[in-house]
């Protein structure tokens, strides 16, 4: 199947036999656990199970800052599982949030009441959004200056590190309309979609689907009104290893946000990225100048795609246009320009009478494409 989604696409066919062929690890590189203690394998472990996609990014990062990522992040979705669970009271839930810091220190501490998530609706989006999201992009960017790895405005600029967790998060949201309803959770903002329809899941049914991609289109614009604040801070990382942690995820969720765009599939099913897309994006996001030509390429899509009728038209054109000629050169990638149609297409040919051994594309690329962790 991804064959056949490559066959108009002939650079991600080439980048796919690439990232096989070892372009994986100069992207991803493998950490060597055999050195670590007992305790730090057991983190890892618990790392892979809980989340293979970030459990990649967060290997690759250099010397001790991957240990103080991982059981930072290990330690927030502990709270997030936590303070999710609706079938938890208040008057339990509040004083564990509040003391959860201290069970930190006690081995033998545990919490098994968790039991399945009742239906729950989104109050506040701006406010869960930043609790469950920028305050995760505020705590890694704290942990990057306080290690000398980066300057240390990249910690003290909280509102730029916010805008990375609410771009990733909000994008999140958007393209997971359809399972969070199915599951019982509504994530999507009131203020937002009560201008289309009574209820959120009024969506999913066919006679609604013009406005809910009206709706759709709006939570989009919103969300990209982060892209500049992504793009300074981005900007201002010099460790190799943390920008690839951090850009990787972003030009992914900026390639998902503009599948998502004015798509019905939205409603439908799942929308994603194809996973030859998505392994061109992990190759080519390793420096600033590729990043900003991604997103120049991206916003260049959601723009042609805007239809005039839609309500919201005008401020989808502005705040593209304000990305696009405010941070943005006029680029495209060198790799996927630099390689001529004959030598892709011979490229490919060889490739294909090989293609059994590309089935074994990595785990780490597919879940990349699927991650939706809220």
């Amino acid at each position: 199947m991804e064959f056949v989604k490559c066959l108009g696409h002939p650079e991600e066919f080439y980048n796919l036999l690439r990232f096989q062929m070892g372009g994986r690890r100069k992207v991803i590189p493998k950490m060597n656990q055999d050195s670590l203690s007992s305790s730090l394998k057991t983190c890892y472990k618990y790392l892979n199970q809980t989340s293979r996609s970030f459990a990649a990014v967060i290997q690759a990062l250099d010397g001790e800052m991957r240990h103080a990522v991982c059981i930072f992040y290990l330690v927030l979705r502990a709270l997030d599982t936590l303070e999710d669970d609706m079938t938890i009271s208040i008057e339990k839930k509040v004083p564990l949030l509040h003391n959860f810091h201290s069970h930190l220190y006690e081995s033998d501490w545990r919490f098994t009441e968790s039991k399945e998530k009742d239906r729950q609706v989104l109050e506040d989006f701006p406010t869960y959004c930043h609790y469950v999201a920028g305050l995760v992009g505020i705590g890694l960017s704290r942990l990057f200056s306080a290690s000398e790895l980066e300057d240390p405005l990249v910690g003290e600029d909280t509102e730029r590190a916010n805008s990375m967790g609410l771009f990733l998060q909000k994008t999140n949201i958007i393209r997971d309309y359809l399972e969070d309803q199915q599951e019982g959770r509504e994530f999507w903002p009131q203020e937002v979609w009560s201008k289309y329809a009574k209820k959120l899941g009024d969506f999913a049914k066919p006679e609604n689907v013009d406005l809910a991609v009206q709706c759709l289109n709006e939570l989009v614009t919103n969300t990209l009104h982060h892209i500049p604040d992504v793009i300074t801070y981005l900007s201002r990382l010099r460790n190799q290893s943390i920008f690839n942690f951090c850009a990787i995820p972003q030009v992914m969720a900026i390639a998902t946000l503009a599948a998502c765009y004015n798509n019905q599939q939205v409603f439908k099913g799942v929308v994603k990225i194809r996973k030859g897309q998505a392994v061109t994006l992990m190759m080519d996001a390793t420096n600033m100048p590729a990043v900003k030509a991604i997103i120049h390429q991206y916003m260049g899509e959601i723009y042609h795609r805007i239809p005039d009728s839609d309500p919201y038209s005008s401020k989808t054109r502005q705040i593209i246009s304000t990305i696009r000629t405010q941070n943005l050169p006029n680029c495209q990638l060198i790799s996927r320009s630099h390689y001529s149609p004959i030598y892709l297409s011979f490229v490919m040919l060889l490739a294909a009478l090989s293609w059994q051994y590309l089935s074994t594309v990595s785990q780490v690329t597919e879940d990349y494409v699927q991650t939706g962790e809220h």
